[in-house]
């Protein structure tokens, strides 16, 4: 596409670095950062989602953080309409804004569109939530396996959220929910610059495990506790969140909690590196090497 606009997107696991490049690219450009972290879109979670603080965003411009409350109900075709809206607005001030986060079906969702998918209706959604709760998880990953194959083979099978919503596109429409995702690429009237980083499996794991115990410190434990009455909610069914609530009701210890949260956390950084591998518009860097990114994407705007 011939456009002078370009949105750089920095993807990678948890705990990888992207939060400080993304900063560092946004004074580089001198434009704002939009989060793809669909974790951190929350107010009430700040801690466990490692969101920037005043000081790591150095007066740099950050959207969609801390944009949404976990009661209300927010999800990725939403996403993609205010973030594009809020881009063509950024796109008419300024050539290029960052994007930077770990939620590959967000970026996904704003670099080549989301597909219409059809909202399910109140009784269909009740019952996947009375399945999930009645029989556990397991149900409807076997319900999913049944209905969608194609899907089942791909997701997360340890997610809800994304079981539930699968079943109830399933179930809404008759059709699968992978023949209506493999819908027609949108396109954008900016160009997509995609930055992903990664380093050895060793050294993430490292950061990953000192990140848990510093969230410890900071309170994860009271941030934790304080979200107790929305504890069924979508955005809380996540890793940090679900193994301290766990703790909280009396079923592990919390050393066995910590440690639960630090392996989990590492399982879902290998997934993330999995989704960001199959895209092969991905150029990959590791974290430190900020001034070979800088050049990199400088040479792509200059020789599009």
């Amino acid at each position: 596409m011939k456009t002078n606009k370009y949105l750089i997107v920095i993807a990678g696991p948890t705990a990888i670095g992207k939060t400080a490049l993304g900063v560092r690219l946004a004074k580089t450009f001198g434009t704002a950062v939009l989060s793809a972290d669909s974790r951190q879109f929350f107010r009430e979670m700040s801690i466990g989602t490692a969101k920037p603080s005043a000081e790591e965003m150095q007066g740099i411009p950050h959207y969609f953080i801390g944009s949404h409350s976990v009661s209300e109900p927010y999800n990725v075709g939403m996403y993609e309409t205010e973030a594009i809206a809020l881009l063509k607005k950024l796109f008419s001030e300024q050539d290029v804004v960052i994007m930077v986060g770990g939620s590959g079906l967000y970026i996904d969702a704003v670099c080549k569109g989301f597909d219409e998918l059809p909202e399910a209706d109140e009784a269909i959604r009740k019952q996947i939530d009375e399945l999930l709760e009645q029989e556990g998880i397991e149900a409807l990953q076997e319900k999913l396996k049944q209905l969608d194959p194609v899907y089942y083979a791909q997701v997360d099978l340890k997610n809800p959220q994304r079981l539930s919503r699968a079943l109830e596109v399933c179930m809404s429409s008759g059709k699968p929910y992978s023949t209506l995702r493999e819908g027609k690429i949108k396109t954008r009237d900016f160009n997509c610059i995609k930055i992903g980083l990664d380093t050895g499996r060793e050294l993430l794991y490292e950061r990953i495990n000192s990140r848990v115990d510093n969230m410890m410190q900071e309170g994860l434990l009271e941030e934790v506790r304080s979200l107790i009455p929305f504890k069924t909610a979508n955005a809380l069914q996540t890793v940090g969140y679900k193994e301290l609530f766990d703790h909280l009701e009396g079923k592990t210890d919390l050393r066995s909690a910590i440690e639960l949260v630090k392996q989990n956390t590492r399982k879902f950084a290998k997934r993330q590196l999995t989704w960001f591998r199959r895209d092969a518009e991905m150029k990959w860097f590791q974290p430190n090497e900020t001034e070979k990114i800088i050049e990199y994407i400088k040479a792509t705007i200059d020789h599009p």
